[in-house]
């Protein structure tokens, strides 16, 4: 399982692999219990966890290196459920982040993600590599990146002209 293909879903706890996509929604695993489902567009949104990011008293930092600072520190995770404990974890493993953006919801969010993570062994340096590898090489002239060509896709769905029901009127 990579990390790149993991997903928190609106509505829904916990993260999930993305198996498959369609224009109204998407086939997802939940990574906790392992049951499939489909989950639609029109209730949900998917957020990729390798495209979130944390507010700073700097710059924004992608979630895999505050997940990195989790992993490498020496503290012990703390209880989820307590915000107080949550928020002093955070002020010793990651001090830049800016508490007054990220709420406490977030941060209890982020202790479930990663002891999801670890209990999967999902490799969080795996996205790390991946601004790299995200840029193929089409010709030697010409960079293509996987946003550029996913867009056209979701454009065409988009731009669909709405369809007309004609039904015959009444006459009296």
């Amino acid at each position: 399982m990579e990390y790149k293909k993991l997903v928190a879903v609106t509505g829904l706890s916990g993260l999930f692999e993305l198996i498959s996509s369609k224009a109204d929604g998407g086939l997802v695993r939940s990574l906790e219990d392992k049951s499939t489902k489909f989950v639609s567009n029109r209730v949900h949104s998917f957020s990729h966890i390798d495209s979130i990011e944390v507010y700073t008293t700097g710059e924004n930092v992608k979630l895999s290196e505050v997940f990195n600072a989790m992993k490498g520190n020496s503290e012990t995770l703390p209880d989820a459920g307590d915000a107080k404990k949550v928020k002093a974890y955070f002020e010793k493993v990651y001090p830049t982040m800016d508490f007054e953006r990220v709420y406490a919801s977030d941060m209890k969010k982020m202790v479930k993600w990663l002891e999801i993570l670890v209990k999967n062994n999902i490799d969080i340096n795996d996205a790390e590599g991946e601004a790299d590898a995200d840029t193929v090489e089409a010709t030697p002239e010409k960079k293509t990146t996987k946003a550029q060509t996913a867009a056209p896709k979701a454009a065409a769905v988009k731009n669909a002209p709405a369809k007309k029901v004609n039904a015959p009127r009444k006459m009296a």
